[in-house]
């Protein structure tokens, strides 16, 4: 059995097939034509509807992007928490 190896896409590449498709090029001839996953094709057409961008953190809703932004400042809250426990540590024994 061999693996498939996994294409990648310019952003231009993905804009012309967006562009196409709006074009009124048939969904399964462009499918057929440049070898693409039904997914895939989908997946462009509505990024490129809802931000323009096919960039994933350009596409990302507004509660993914406020837990993305609350992990990070968890994390750097959690690291803070260890560099004053450590400083208590050291400053305990003195």
């Amino acid at each position: 059995m061999t693996k498939k190896v996994r294409r990648t896409f310019t952003e231009e590449f993905k804009q012309q097939i967006v562009q196409l498709y709006q074009n009124g090029k048939p969904r399964k001839d462009i499918i057929r034509e440049y070898e693409l996953t039904p997914s895939s094709l989908d997946k462009w057409i509505n990024q490129s509807k809802s931000s323009g961008s096919f960039k994933e953190k350009d596409n990302l809703s507004p509660e993914q992007k406020e837990l993305q932004e609350l992990r990070k400042r968890n994390k750097q809250l959690e690291m803070e928490n260890d560099i004053l426990k450590q400083a208590a540590l050291i400053l305990g024994r003195k």
